[in-house]
């Protein structure tokens, strides 16, 4: 699985409960169209954290990175209904940041042959 990583946090007078449920749309539809396989939102607890990454941070799992880029491509397109959900959760937002990280060993990893 390759788990592509977002870290945000609500724009002022945006109300927590609202923007889960957008994501929970958004993702929803990505995950119904077939484009991800899963997501996950969490939330900072007790404010422990990473200085510098959001308070919301939303997990969204593909099969490898050719289904991450029908996702892209999905979204891109910027027709709706899909804009319509990425914008409701994108207006909501600042501070935006996004890493991109897999499971490991990869399945495919073969051991016995590394040169360094």
């Amino acid at each position: 699985m390759d788990i592509y990583d977002i870290w945000v946090d609500l724009k002022p007078g945006q109300r927590d409960l609202d923007f889960v449920e957008h994501v929970g749309r958004y993702l929803g539809k990505l995950k119904a169209d077939g484009h991800i396989e899963g997501f996950r939102i969490s939330r900072k607890k007790l404010g422990f954290g990473i200085p510098g990454l959001g308070e919301f941070h939303i997990a969204i799992e593909t099969r490898d990175l050719a289904q991450l880029e029908r996702a892209f491509q999905s979204v891109s397109t910027r027709a709706d209904p899909v804009e319509t959900f990425h914008h409701a959760v994108n207006s909501r937002v600042v501070n935006f940041q996004a890493a991109l990280y897999r499971d490991f060993p990869d399945p495919h990893r073969r051991t016995g042959e590394e040169k360094f």
